[in-house]
């Protein structure tokens, strides 16, 4: 995110999140209750574009990925007292968490203070288990000692998300960034997703790619990283994360999510994994 700029992907990650229940049918992959509040005056032209062109790849894709991505994360946070989000965007679980949760935002100070705003527009409060800590993943120091100088208790096991960023950094900062998770305590998971290159994907995944290329580099957001599933997997257990499962977005959540009618649809350009530290 350039600074005094609003970052189009999150801005984009949250319409899909708040435009799932209005537009899509029954059942719901995920329901974000705040994400409408939070995009304020913007949420209704937003999610009105969602109404008129919901069937389009990248509109229909976004929301696929975002409630998809967002599903699987959740459902591993009652497993840990402790959650840290890297690259939070636009995320609300902070401010939906259970009271005993502690959860940490990491992203880069103009994202956060911007977020600030938002959340002081909408009326929603930051809880006290809640932090946000400001990061820029390209400079180097990392999140990890940013996120103990803020609470972060580096000996307890954790869940860290890491979603909708990897394919924006370099893989230098990829791997800095993995290396300090890796050296997080034992038992401490992380859930990340990354994109696919071509040659991997399946058709949608081509056509979807395509598009998002040309919009994100267009929004000063340029995708820089690509991983075939075997090279992410020996990328995360190089710095000591085993992975525990690499999978299709299908795959990701119960079958019963694809009984559907309406225009999401499963695609394979976006993989999630888990993965633990040793």
């Amino acid at each position: 995110m350039d600074e005094g700029r609003p970052s189009s992907t999150a801005l984009s990650a949250a319409a899909a999140r708040a435009a799932h229940p209005l537009v899509d049918e029954r059942p719901l992959i995920f329901t974000d209750p705040l994400a409408g509040r939070l995009l304020g005056g913007l949420a209704d032209e937003m999610i009105a574009y969602h109404r008129g062109n919901g069937g389009h790849i990248i509109l229909a894709g976004t929301r696929t990925i975002t409630t998809v991505r967002s599903r699987y994360a959740e459902a591993r946070t009652g497993a840990f007292g402790q959650y840290a989000v890297l690259g939070a965007g636009l995320d609300t679980y902070a401010f939906r968490a259970p009271a005993g949760k502690r959860v940490f935002e990491v992203d880069h100070p103009a994202t956060q203070e911007w977020k600030k705003g938002l959340l002081d527009a909408a009326g929603i409060p930051i809880p006290g288990n809640a932090a946000l800590v400001p990061v820029d993943f390209e400079e180097p120091g990392g999140p990890v000692r940013r996120l103990a100088a803020a609470g972060f208790d580096t000996t307890r096991p954790a869940l860290v998300s890491w979603l909708g960023v990897s394919y924006f950094l370099t893989r230098d900062a990829i791997a800095g960034t993995l290396a300090e998770i890796g050296r997080l305590a034992p038992g401490t998971e992380l859930v990340m997703d990354y994109a696919l290159p071509p040659g991997l994907r399946d058709a949608e995944g081509d056509a979807y790619a395509e598009i998002a290329a040309r919009v994100t580099r267009d929004a000063g957001e340029p995708s820089r990283s690509r991983f075939a599933p075997d090279e992410v997997n020996a990328l995360l257990a190089e710095h000591g994360l085993d992975v525990v499962e690499n999978v299709t977005l299908e795959r990701a959540v119960p079958p019963e999510a694809w009984r559907r009618t309406d225009a999401l649809r499963p695609f394979d350009y976006f993989r999630l994994l888990r993965a633990v530290v040793r």
